[in-house]
């Protein structure tokens, strides 16, 4: 691969990212369509129990986040500094590290998810129905924590089609046993569970088949490398790093949730239904913050500095403008599709209530997404942890200052200042960013 400043072009920004934009879009359109499934029941009850349910076990999996982040990362530097026996380690390391990582997980499964519904104010008839939920999609862990590892890897090698066709497949199977599942079985809350949870390992048979190029060679079979002391501490220091940041991103993101249910079960169903708005622009961005990722991953290890700053400004600028169409399609079409999602009125009234701050907060975070694309790229992943705790602070201290006055309100303003507080912090720490790479 060419690693001159002309090399990076608009079209190959749009070749790596509109795949992936399109793959993680199938994500939180997954999110609405098991909401919109159980929202068919016509109560708030099931569609607050997945909404529980589905953050509490996405946020203990994204506390492996780091292994999505820091395989494309590491990956995307050694693809740059031309080290192929490396990029094949990296594949094998970050799938065996989620297969135990999701063993973990099911063997600890009865106090991590009594300690995480106990830490939330929901209804007894919500808990007890996302506990169900729970309890069946845990089996799934290891497939999805080491598709992290998988996906992380297809991104950094630049095959985002690859992406694309393994979240179309997941999804899709998912999707299609939800209708089956509950509309046609009418399994409930635990049908949507079991779609998710055949859906998964699913995934990661497919998943393997399409990162079998990492497979066909005999790197991927060095055991000394791929256990290698110096590589597995520098791996466990940016992934730790990322761990720490991703935890209290997801502690940000669950204290929203949780909060809103503290008002009642029609705020919290409103409140995620229009979390899956926020989720849809998301993930469209996050497409432009991984190919971010792989590009500025890949000049850092050619040491070219003209080459990431282009990366960095160009996939910027692709990321704002598709935020700012998205926000605007919500903003216009919004009512709609709450409508759609839902036939609880009373959900849909809070809902419309409170659609207004769904469409702020994209925009205000699209500096965030787009840094932390940059700086997983160039694995500065101490400035990210360092960036995330300030960010973190100030966003307690909104909640404290906004949410006793303002409720629902007060809550999704602090949400808006969270995510621009992040943009701002990691934007003070790029210059120097930029200027420590070593020129050969």
């Amino acid at each position: 691969m060419q690693t001159n400043s002309t090399s990076l072009t608009h079209k190959r920004v749009l070749g790596v990212a509109v795949p992936i934009v399109l793959a993680n879009a199938t994500i939180p359109i997954l999110g609405a369509v098991d909401t919109a499934v159980v929202g068919q029941l016509g109560l708030a009850v099931p569609i607050g129990a997945v909404g529980i349910g589905a953050i509490i076990i996405t946020a203990i999996y994204w506390l492996f986040g780091f292994l999505r982040m820091g395989t494309t990362g590491l990956t995307a530097q050694a693809i740059g500094s031309g080290d192929k026996s490396e990029t094949s380690a990296l594949l094998v390391r970050g799938i065996v590290i989620g297969l135990v990582a999701g063993l973990i997980l099911i063997i600890t499964q009865v106090p991590l998810f009594l300690g995480a519904l106990q830490l939330s104010p929901a209804s007894i008839e919500v808990e007890g129905l996302a506990q169900k939920y729970l309890e069946i999609r845990v089996y799934s862990a290891p497939a999805a924590i080491a598709l992290f590892g998988i996906t992380g890897w297809l991104i950094a090698k630049e095959k985002t089609r690859e992406v694309l066709l393994l979240q179309l497949a997941l999804n899709g199977i998912n999707i299609t046993l939800d209708l089956v599942f509950v509309l046609k079985l009418g399994w409930g809350v635990e049908g949507v569970a079991i779609a998710t949870l055949i859906a998964e390992w699913s995934g990661l048979i497919f998943g393997l088949w399409l990162a079998r190029e990492g497979f066909n060679n005999g790197y991927w079979k060095n055991w000394v490398q791929i256990f290698d002391r110096a590589r597995l501490v520098k791996m466990a220091k940016v992934n730790s790093d990322i761990m720490i940041r991703s935890i209290l991103l997801e502690i940000a993101f669950v204290s929203f949730l949780f909060l809103g249910s503290s008002f009642d079960d029609a705020t919290l169903a409103a409140n995620q239904v229009l979390i899956q708005f926020l989720n849809i622009t998301a993930y469209a961005l996050d497409g432009f913050a991984f190919a971010a990722e792989a590009m500025v991953g890949q000049a850092l290890g050619a040491k070219n500095r003209p080459l990431f700053r282009r990366a960095v400004v160009m996939t910027s600028q692709w990321g704002l403008g598709s935020v700012i169409l998205m926000a605007l399609a919500f903003f216009v079409f919004g009512n709609s599709i709450i409508n759609v999602m839902t036939t609880a009125e009373d959900v849909r009234v809070v809902s419309y209530e409170y659609l207004p701050w769904m469409v702020a907060a994209p925009l205000a975070g699209v500096a965030a997404w787009m840094l932390d694309g940059i700086f997983i790229g160039a694995t500065r992943t101490a400035d990210m942890r360092n960036m995330m705790f300030i960010s973190f602070c100030i966003y307690l201290i909104a909640l404290a200052l906004l949410l006793p006055s303002y409720g629902n309100h007060g809550l999704w303003a602090s949400l808006i200042i969270f995510s621009i507080a992040r943009g701002v912090t990691l934007g003070f720490k790029y210059p120097a960013l930029e200027g420590s790479i070593d020129l050969k």
